[in-house]
């Protein structure tokens, strides 16, 4: 795929989140939230009446429009854009079937019972080919914003779906992923590199294509011990950022921000922060001074409200609000967002009032400075 450089598309009028992503002063606080296109919003759902959830994922056209959805919707008031899509179209790419089940989430009728299922795994995925709908959505999604906000692409991580790819959808315990850490050691790293490749490739592609930053989701990584995380996620997420950061260098890319997301990782903090990537997303479970401890200004911070305080009333959104930004600081550093994704139950009014609250009171507390 040919690189499209920044001179193909509009002026970027508004790169707040990728100073801060860089470590470099902002005037305000930059926020983005996780899962900010999508169900919770009037306009998505009278799109997914009329398309199933990978149709839109698969075309670049619906993609695009529920992607600017929030952005037209809040303007001024969100700092990035995420392009639609899925984490399971990685699995998708590898030859999995992956239905996606309205009212009960990710479904794969025939998951990995065994090392003898990675079989019918393919051997060689060509990105292009099979994830080229992605890149073609981000490329027309980075023209349509016209230069308003930095767009995201991102992948899921190899631990998370690998997790799927066993258990067959969500679980309360990932006994039957984990299982293959024990009983099948050798097959589960053949099988994390498998992704670990094509992830790599996938987030190259989506950079190509014209996507300003990434960011791995390892939404399951709080299912692990302290050991098997260093085992069989830690390798792997430091192996993306610095495969994907050399990658880049030669295109003439490499000034893109790389974003991760270790859902419940706390014991892991430090050696994230030391990972390669630019940016340590944090789950509404730590205390921000607990990680600013932790991590000691190696990277960028991103968090971490509670997704749940966005059915609070906007006044206890506020206070809420002012405390993590007191603790996170305001002028470095730090990129507010929520500790997970936007839930179906929310209202666009409550995700308002946050995104209004962390324009304000950042303001209020640089200008005091």
């Amino acid at each position: 795929m040919t690189f499209l450089s920044d001179a193909e598309f509009p002026p970027l009028k508004n790169d707040l989140i990728i100073r801060a992503a860089r470590g470099e002063p902002t005037e305000r606080i930059p926020i983005w939230v996780m899962r900010q296109a999508g169900r919770y919003l009037p306009e998505y759902l009278e799109v997914s009446k009329k398309h199933p959830f990978f149709e839109v994922c698969r075309t670049p056209e619906l993609a695009t429009k529920v992607t600017l959805q929030p952005i037209d919707r809040y303007p001024g008031l969100l700092d990035a854009s995420i392009i639609f899509s899925d984490i399971l179209v990685v699995p998708q790419a590898l030859g999995m079937e992956v239905q996606m089940i309205p009212g009960k989430g990710p479904h794969f009728p025939s998951p990995l019972g065994s090392p003898r299922d990675m079989e019918q795994l393919k051997k060689e995925v060509d990105v292009n080919e099979s994830l080229g709908y992605v890149f073609d959505a981000i490329t027309m999604t980075r023209k349509a914003l016209d230069g308003r906000v930095p767009l995201f692409g991102f992948s899921g991580a190899p631990w998370t779906l690998m997790a799927y790819m066993i258990e067959g959808g969500g679980s309360k315990n990932y006994a039957k992923a984990k299982t293959w850490f024990y009983q099948y050691p050798e097959a589960t790293h053949q099988l994390l590199q498998r992704l670990t490749d094509v992830i790599i490739d996938y987030l190259v592609g989506q950079v190509k294509a014209g996507a300003q930053m990434l960011q791995l989701f390892e939404s399951w990584a709080g299912e692990l011990s302290p050991e098997d995380f260093k085992t069989f996620s830690l390798p792997y997420l430091s192996q993306i950022a610095t495969r994907v950061k050399s990658e880049l260098e030669t295109i003439g890319a490499n000034v893109v921000p790389m974003f991760v997301f270790a859902k419940g990782a706390h014991f892991a903090l430090e050696e994230l922060s030391e990972s390669g990537y630019d940016v340590v997303s944090l789950d509404w479970t730590i205390d921000p001074l607990v990680a600013k401890a932790k991590t000691q200004g190696r990277v960028t911070l991103q968090g971490n409200l509670d997704p749940c305080m966005l059915f609070a009333p906007e006044e206890a959104i506020r206070d809420v609000t002012r405390t993590m930004l007191e603790k996170f600081g305001t002028k470095q550093r730090y990129i507010a967002n929520l500790g997970h994704g936007m839930l179906p139950t929310h209202t666009p009014e409550g995700l308002k009032a946050y995104l209004q609250a962390v324009k304000d009171i950042s303001l209020e507390m640089n200008a005091k400075e």
